[in-house]
């Protein structure tokens, strides 16, 4: 896409950006509604993401470095967790559940030293393996564990910490820190198959149908795999701290 500035390096088209970026939107408000509940419109994801891009219209500066186009993805991303986390719509119970998974991946590997099974987790918990993964699907689909929202957590100060800085966007501070190094160390010591899914959904865009299909699983098992491997770098992320 082509992005025309002024002499002072900021955005001149405002129209023209809309028009172009707006099938953004609906691409980032579709992959996001697919994990969360029927209750959540598209619309209202959409909207979000509309407020999203006026933020990054308004706010972009060239000089910065980064192109528009991550600029604004990113940002258009954020208003719509924002919006999401602002409506508060997760069970207590889902929240507990996420809570009690990660408290037990991190009591686990501090004293395993390695990445742990899941029946391990799940004898840690006191649930049967069947039970522990059906919490790992609700935790998935029912609330938003994903790299983004890990993102926004950590902007929020809610994770480890990041440089203070409230005229940068989110994912930026994210980027600029040195946990964007940690995540990705993090990351190349998941077992290979939860690497494998990280990379297939959020650096080639696959749906789960899709990625399914690359692992031999289920929709259902590629939900249970993305919960897990999202755990796991909170629990860590967590620990380090």
């Amino acid at each position: 896409m082509d992005v025309i500035y002024n002499h002072q390096g900021r955005l001149a088209d405002d129209r023209g950006l809309w028009q172009q970026y707006a099938p953004i939107i609906r691409h980032e408000a579709l992959r996001l509604q697919v994990r969360l509940p029927a209750s959540v419109e598209l619309e209202d994801l959409i909207q979000a993401g509309m407020i999203g891009l006026l933020a990054a219209i308004d706010s972009f500066d060239a000089a910065q470095g980064a192109s528009f186009t991550t600029y604004a993805r990113s940002r258009i991303r954020w208003g719509m967790l924002d919006e999401l986390r602002e409506r508060d719509w997760v069970p207590r119970s889902v929240r507990r559940n996420a809570r009690e998974i990660a408290a037990a991946i991190q009591r686990l590997e501090q004293r395993l030293g390695a990445n742990t099974s899941e029946q391990q987790i799940a004898d840690e918990l006191g649930v049967s393996l069947t039970a522990y993964q059906t919490m790992l699907h609700e935790t998935n689909c029912s609330q938003l564990f994903s790299l983004d929202e890990l993102m926004a957590q950590e902007a929020q100060g809610t994770g480890p910490a990041l440089p203070a800085d409230a005229g940068q966007d989110p994912f930026q501070l994210l980027m600029a820190g040195g946990l964007r190094k940690q995540v990705k160390d993090e990351i190349g010591r998941l077992p290979e198959r939860e690497q494998l899914l990280l990379n297939l959904y959020y650096h080639q865009e696959l749906n789960l149908k899709e990625i399914g299909e690359v692992l031999g699983v289920g929709e259902s098992r590629v939900s249970q795999l993305h919960s897990l491997a999202i755990k796991r770098l909170r629990a860590r992320l967590q620990g380090s701290t």
